[in-house]
């Protein structure tokens, strides 16, 4: 029997700097210190971003904590990560940040029910200024909606 694990790590400044356009679940090629400290919460996607090399897509600057009894095992905090993704996404993805004005950005770190990591990432286009206010105006309209209707 496999418990669901509560581990769930956002990007919350990806949703406010970027309209989203399409999500991909991808999993992850990690060091065993590195899974221990996402199971512990330790890690952060604030200004990671995806980005292809040598036909492969790689997120880099994820920080993953160093795993406390990992001693000389322990695994470099920001290093780059291979994502892994089936052959057509990853040539949807590759020709869709090609063109100009799109990203990859990581939105989510979770843990699925088999216990594995996988990383949600979203072909994203990044957003003015204005549109920035727009979006923090929708988001206190449904707020102060909320409120009228709980009382």
């Amino acid at each position: 029997m496999r418990r669901t694990s509560n581990i769930l790590i956002k990007n919350k400044r990806a949703g406010f700097e970027y309209e989203i356009l399409e999500r991909y679940t991808a999993g992850l090629q990690l060091f065993g210190t590195e899974i221990k400290s996402i199971r512990d919460g330790k890690a952060g996607l604030t200004d990671s971003y995806c980005s292809f090399l040598n036909e492969e897509l790689w997120v880099k600057n994820m920080h993953i904590a160093t795993y406390f009894f990992g001693t000389y095992n322990n695994h470099d905090v920001r290093r780059d990560r291979k994502l892994l993704l089936t052959a057509r996404e990853l040539n949807k993805l590759r020709r869709a940040s090609k063109e100009s004005g799109l990203t990859i950005v990581p939105t989510k770190l979770f843990i699925n029910e088999k216990g594995l990591a996988k990383l949600e990432i979203a072909l994203a286009r990044g957003k003015k200024s204005y549109d920035k206010r727009q979006s923090l105006k929708e988001k206190e309209d449904k707020r102060s909606m909320d409120r009228a209707m709980k009382r």
